[in-house]
């Protein structure tokens, strides 16, 4: 049986393990999670703990939360090198850079545009203001990691350029990459042109229009 991800292909979130099946070249379903799919509403519902995707089944096996999903293909599907890599320090450095990603990219990403969605009597112009800073804050820092190498960590593509392809996708829209950040956006642009981002990138395009802070062309 083929394991079934349920997600949206312009979720941010979904495209980690999207990334991961296609480097991994496993053979899957995609079940869209939208109001005309109720039923796959309604499942992802009972998956996951607020309703969230993405989630993984495989067989009668639930995997909730796109690390856990990473990790479990990693076990049990594909014939690719794993996305965390078997080395046990090698492991961490591509999980510590992942949450990098997920935790200080990415969320404060996530709350500038979650605040665009809001009315405008319920806006958090400090909150945004904080968010932006965060993320100045993390350019900076990753500007100095990404001097010398062609990923994030261990010198292959891992779990934290899975990370790393969205956060910095949508990043760059809400705030971008300041012009002095040579490296960080190089690698933004090698994550762009490796294969299996562009191809979420790509499945992505037709929902574009829905994103509040508008779609720049040049990606």
């Amino acid at each position: 049986m083929r394991p079934e991800l349920y997600g949206h292909p312009f979720a941010s979130h979904v495209w980690k393990p999207l990334i991961a099946l296609y480097e991994r070249g496993v053979d899957f379903t995609f079940q869209m999670v939208d109001g005309e799919h109720p039923d796959n509403q309604a499942r992802i519902a009972e998956l996951s703990p607020t309703g969230q995707f993405p989630a993984l089944i495989d067989g009668l096996r639930p995997i909730t939360g796109s690390n856990a999903v990473i990790e479990y293909l990693d076990l049990y599907h594909g014939a690719a090198p794993p996305m965390v890599p078997k080395d046990p320090r090698d492991a961490l450095d591509a999980r510590m850079m992942a949450d990098v990603f997920d935790d200080y990219i990415h969320n404060p990403m996530q709350r500038i545009v979650g605040d665009a969605l809001r009315a405008k009597n319920e806006t958090d112009p400090r909150g945004v203001a904080d968010a932006r800073a965060a993320l100045e804050r993390t350019y900076d820092w990753l500007e100095k990691r990404l001097q010398t190498g062609e990923w994030a960590a261990c010198g292959q593509f891992t779990i934290a350029d899975c990370a790393a392809a969205p956060a910095l996708f949508y990043s760059d829209w809400v705030q971008p990459i300041p012009q002095l950040h040579s490296a960080l956006a190089a690698y933004r642009a090698r994550l762009l042109s490796r294969p299996s981002v562009a191809r979420v990138v790509d499945e992505a395009r037709p929902y574009r229009k829905f994103f509040p802070l508008g779609a720049p062309d040049r990606d």
